[in-house]
């Protein structure tokens, strides 16, 4: 570094100031291990702002808190993913915790001078840790087929991260392509105004809405099994992990009977292709439609993290967040990072926790070694 200046150093530094990294930064507080947490948006909770309208968030708000605040609404409430954003916000001041916001992250990688650790680059700014924890959420580039591109120009194309509300479609039919959560929330959504089409494999649902009556009654089993059954402990949470993260959990709230009441049209088929710039199935059923929501997913990107750490499947290897190839690293908010409930809330915390104790274990170690005979 030729301007030492611009360095930074700390014991360890969150990447991401999400529910996963203001979980990590209180435990790391509540040691009183010296952190800062970065964050790319300029306020706490953005990436959950930047959402469409309608998202509610799919546990009750008495298991969307985290460490030492509860959430503001009660207990069988749903929040919406606004509120969420504003929680997350409220949870940082609350807890006086080290959040830069504004700073995104341009590249990680290991060094080797006197301090040791990594060097995390953000524009101008360099930070020098002896660990880093990365939570910037994995879900950064979206998934849409090459054919897209073959579609009529007239037809308005929106990936689900763009996606606000109805008034961003064109007047005519809508096809949802992916029938995940996203997929039938937002085909739920158009059928109010359009004709909608949904387009995909279902991978199976609640034998009951998560906020009906027998839900919300049902949610504390629901939440013993996402701890302790459904994790990568045993066969069943193994067999459900790699498709979870390919965004093909089964459906929790919006479920097929409540599409087929509101009118949607569901094709247990890909769409496959394009033929004369319209949508085409699986099944050679051709489309004749004015919009095109793709809830295909988003894709995990780590190429900014300039370590061969990133296995077959596109996600870091690592064991509960800790890295299996690299010293003082860790990861959170992976789904099914310990299991299913890793991608709740309840579950990010308890992950969060997980790591912490690994980092601290790690800095005592360091600091006896360090210290002169």
């Amino acid at each position: 570094m030729d301007d030492q200046r611009t360095l930074e150093r700390y014991e360890a530094v969150v990447i991401g100031a999400g529910q996963s990294g203001l979980a990590a930064g209180y435990h790391l507080a509540r040691r009183g291990i010296d952190a800062l947490v970065l964050e790319a948006t300029e306020r706490v909770g953005d990436n959950w702002r930047s959402r469409y309208d309608s998202l509610r968030l799919y546990s009750p708000a008495r298991y969307d808190a985290l460490p030492g605040l509860a959430f503001p609404l009660p207990r069988n409430a749903f929040p919406t993913g606004k509120q969420m954003a504003d929680y997350l916000e409220s949870y940082a001041r609350h807890h006086d915790l080290a959040v830069r916001t504004g700073v995104a992250v341009d590249e990680l990688k290991p060094v080797a001078d006197a301090g040791g650790g990594y060097l995390i680059t953000a524009g101008e700014r360099h930070f020098q840790a002896r660990q880093v924890i990365v939570a910037a959420g994995p879900f950064v580039r979206p998934r849409v087929p090459d054919f897209a591109s073959e579609l009529d120009p007239e037809i308005r194309q929106l990936h689900s991260a763009d996606y606000r509300n109805l008034s961003q479609l064109r007047d005519g039919p809508v096809l949802v392509v992916g029938a995940s959560h996203s997929g039938a929330d937002l085909a739920l959504e158009a059928a109010k105004r359009h004709r909608t089409i949904l387009s995909g494999k279902s991978h199976g649902q609640l034998p009951f809405s998560v906020e009906s009556r027998r839900g919300r009654l049902a949610w504390p089993v629901i939440k013993f099994l996402a701890l302790n059954l459904l994790t990568l402990r045993t066969p069943i949470g193994r067999k459900m992990a790699p498709e979870v993260r390919m965004g093909g959990g089964p459906l929790l709230r919006v479920r097929r009977g409540d599409l087929l009441h509101a009118g949607v049209e569901w094709h247990e088929i890909r769409t496959a292709g394009v033929r004369h710039g319209k949508p085409l199935l699986a099944d050679g059923t051709v489309l004749d439609v004015a919009n095109v929501i793709w809830c295909t997913g988003l894709r995990p990107d780590y190429r900014w993290i300039k370590m061969p750490l990133v296995g077959a499947d596109g996600w870091p290897e690592q064991e509960r967040g800790v890295a299996t190839a690299a010293d003082g690293l860790y990861f959170l908010g992976i789904p099914f990072l310990s299991g299913f409930a890793s991608m709740l809330v309840l579950g990010a915390t308890k992950d969060a926790e997980y790591v912490v104790g690994r980092l601290a274990a790690r800095a005592h170690r360091q600091d006896r070694r360090d210290q002169p005979v």
